[in-house]
């Protein structure tokens, strides 16, 4: 992005392999960003690793299950140990499979509410911590358009994740601003990646069609927000939700 500089930064995203996550590893390092890739997938996210160092980026990709505290604790621990700071936190990880209400199981609501929100809570609070020691930091969290409009496409349980997840944010912006902290989210809207690509194809058109823009985004458009928030020219913004959907919804 012109105009903008992450150089000196060290930069953490989760659910770096594909998708938006991916697209925000890439849009941080071509900001100068040193960049900590993680997904529980080893092999696609060092693919998205040495594919950011092969165009000059400083790119570390470490593979942890970030359900786990031990897990996170381990993450920002080994992203200290090889970059020796850490400056933003761009919490993108969630999974979405389409469960109606009725076929929706304990098993598959605790998997879905751990990897969305309680890996947010956590993870936001030990790299905030981590953040401290220098006196600036970002945290950027991924939230949706279902946290605003409830469940559709049988997805009750995910829009309730990412509903947890701006008033998570709230909170953390409030717990960590006299640190010079600053926790923001966006709620992308629908996005040209592989959680869309599961839906059936009227109701991926029957979304595309709510959209004022008639179109997906693509995941780098939702990636340039996120550069944004975590650079110095978002210096007064914080606890704020970003809209990013091409107007779907307008709150």
């Amino acid at each position: 992005m012109s105009g903008v500089s992450a150089t000196g930064r060290v930069a953490l995203v989760t659910g770096a392999a594909r998708g938006l996550g991916a697209a925000a590893a890439v849009a941080l390092a071509e900001v100068g960003a040193s960049v900590v890739l993680c997904d529980i997938d080893q092999a696609e996210v060092e693919d998205q690793a040495a594919r950011i160092r092969a165009n000059g980026g400083s790119a570390l990709a470490l593979a942890h299950d970030i359900t786990s505290l031990a897990e996170i604790k381990r993450l920002v621990a080994g992203t200290l140990a090889h970059y020796g700071r850490l400056d933003i936190l761009v919490n993108n990880a969630g999974i979405c499979p389409r469960i109606s209400i009725e076929g929706m199981t304990e098993e598959s609501y605790d998997r879905i509410m751990n990897t969305n929100l309680r890996s947010v809570f956590f993870l936001s609070r030990e790299a905030g911590n981590a953040m401290k020691p220098t006196g600036w930091g970002r945290i950027i969290n991924v939230s949706s358009t279902g946290g605003r409009t409830g469940g559709i496409f049988n997805a009750t349980v995910y829009s309730a994740s990412k509903a947890g997840i701006m008033s998570m944010t709230k909170a953390f912006a409030r717990h960590f601003a006299p640190d010079n902290i600053i926790v923001n989210c966006i709620a992308p809207g629908t996005v040209n990646t592989r959680l869309m690509s599961n839906l059936p194809q009227a109701s991926l058109d029957a979304a595309v069609s709510q959209v004022p823009l008639k179109r997906l985004a693509e995941p780098s458009e939702i990636a340039k927000v996120i550069v944004f928030l975590a650079s110095d020219l978002a210096s007064y913004m914080t606890g704020a939700i970003l809209d990013v959907n091409g107007g779907a919804v307008m709150p």
